[in-house]
């Protein structure tokens, strides 16, 4: 058996951590198990809100969201896509390039919104928070964090006569219950941090964070940490990460028995009941073989050009001139970098060779938390503590402008330098061969244990063209694999094959004997 390429990367440093990332053990023959999704929104439909509950959250900036419904998880796809996502540069590494999730997919697939407040705030006693906010504290609120079905049982049915102080508990409930199931979901499981909860004293105040900002940090976050070979789970906005895959590959996309109309705001509720139920260990490999082998024609760049815009996208039209910051994304003390430079061509933009990878501090530590986060606080703040809160203040200032005269074919010579080019090992020829032999044989096998003098002339004649129709197949593959191999040895001029070919004479006698 000939010599298996090396996937690289070849220049270490962009990719610098790959000692530690999944593809490695993957190349190594050690294969990882489906990822255990956590996003814990099968219940959310038990939560009876009052017209005056639905106010609130609209004022607290989760209208649009609340009203996106359990879309069925594919944990293999999720866990195809974990293996391409680098947290190096937040970015997945394609076949084609770099790809991410940006703030304009998290406006338009989630409708939360992305300008605003960093999603901070002051650290508090959290069982005086829960007597303060919610009327109640759980027996068991441990290291802050409460039980999602203590929310539920305590607070899913509000009565429509409450008092106004009964009404905000159970909204603040829900809103807490909402955010710990899905955008902040943790690999706890059943729980959620009472961090959240101050945030929601003021509904109004409440719908200045920019938390689809800080739903985006929290799952880059997410996606780097399930990257890593140590990792067996993964949470965040999963819903969200399967949405955008099904927008921008053609990969694993459910079918639609007709295409749906396009007056759909938030986007995600395209694939309403359309998702199929979580795959098995096996179609990991093929999701990955599908990602190996992605091509340009495979890729939506921009999948939202062409879809009609409600009325309701008037609430996001101003913001979404943030999708090409480059700036920080923060959620309480996660900080993680939204890279659009690297990723222009999903802004219609030509793309050139990106700037060097800075490694950055993904944790952010404050001195005083009890401070107001406005931006004349922030400008008066000093230290390498504060430099991204200011720099998410400086938001606007920093948007990626389009370049004129970009050679992509320059991009393209670079990136297949510093990227790792596949996952999976690559099958080669030989054993490619005998695998479909094997399975040509058992066909033939099948053929050949019918009885022939039992059937009719027509029987007899369509038993025949299945067997031609299999030799045909198999000489087929031969033919397909022959010249992909020639047009790698092509490509990296190399003077001989190491790998065995195989003539259609030789496989003939395989198949016949």
């Amino acid at each position: 058996m000939g010599s298996i390429i090396d996937p690289g990367p070849i220049d270490k440093s962009v990719l610098y951590d790959q000692e530690n990332h999944i593809s490695s053990t993957i190349w190594e023959g050690q294969e990882r198990s489906v990822l255990r999704c956590h996003e814990h929104t099968s219940m959310l439909e038990q939560w009876k809100l009052t017209p005056k509950q639905i106010e609130l959250v609209e004022k607290a900036g989760f209208g649009y969201f609340r009203m996106i419904p359990t879309i069925s998880l594919d944990n293999a796809l999720i866990s195809a896509l974990v293996e391409r996502w680098r947290k190096e540069t937040n970015t997945f590494h394609l076949p084609v390039g770099e790809m991410t999730i940006t703030l304009e997919d998290v406006a338009l697939i989630l409708g939360l919104p992305i300008d605003g407040k960093p999603v901070m705030g002051a650290t508090r006693p959290p069982g005086k928070v829960c007597e303060n906010l919610l009327g109640k504290v759980p027996e068991d609120l441990t290291g802050g964090m409460l039980k999602l079905t203590w929310l539920k049982e305590s607070f899913s049915k509000c009565p429509e006569d409450a008092p106004v102080e009964d009404i905000e508990h159970h909204t603040r409930a829900y809103l807490l219950y909402l955010v710990g199931c899905t955008i902040f979901s943790t690999t706890t499981g059943n729980k959620v941090s009472a961090m959240y909860l101050p945030l929601f004293k003021n509904f109004d105040e409440a719908g200045k964070f920019a938390w689809g900002a800080a739903a985006l940090a929290f799952l880059y976050r997410a996606l780097g940490n399930a990257s890593l070979k140590s990792q067996s789970t993964i949470s965040g906005s999963l819903t969200l990460l399967q949405c955008w895959s099904y927008y921008h590959l053609n990969v694993g996309n459910p079918k639609f028995n007709q295409e749906p109309n396009d007056g759909f705001f938030p986007f995600a509720l395209r694939w309403k009941g359309r998702a199929t139920g979580p795959r098995s260990n096996s179609n990991i490999a093929t999701y990955r073989k599908a990602l190996d082998s992605l091509q340009l024609s495979d890729v939506k760049w921009l999948p939202y050009r062409d879809l009609d815009y409600s009325p309701e996208m008037e609430d996001f039209k101003e913001s979404l001139i943030l999708r090409a910051s480059e700036t920080v994304l923060i959620c309480f003390d996660k900080a993680e970098r939204h890279l659009p430079d690297r990723c222009l061509r999903q802004f219609g933009m030509l793309q050139p060779i990106p700037k060097d990878v800075q490694r950055w501090e993904r944790k952010i530590r404050f001195s005083d938390q009890g401070l107001d986060v406005t931006k004349e606080t922030i400008l008066q703040l000093k230290g390498k503590n504060q430099a991204e809160l200011k720099e998410w203040m400086d938001r606007r200032l920093h948007i990626i402008k389009d370049e004129e005269s970009v050679d992509e074919s320059m991009y393209m010579e670079w990136y297949e330098r510093i990227t790792r080019k596949f996952v999976g090992r690559p099958e080669s020829l030989e054993s490619e061969f005998q695998r479909i032999v094997t399975a040509m044989r058992e066909i033939a096998d099948i053929a050949d244990s019918l009885l022939k003098d039992e059937m009719g002339f027509q029987d007899r004649q369509s038993l025949d063209e299945i067997k031609n129709t299999a030799l045909s197949s198999l000489m087929d593959v031969v033919e397909d694999s022959k010249r992909s191999r020639r047009k790698i040895a092509t490509k990296r001029k190399r003077e001989d094959d190491p790998s065995p070919t195989i003539s259609k004479e030789a496989a003939l006698d395989v198949w016949m004997h």
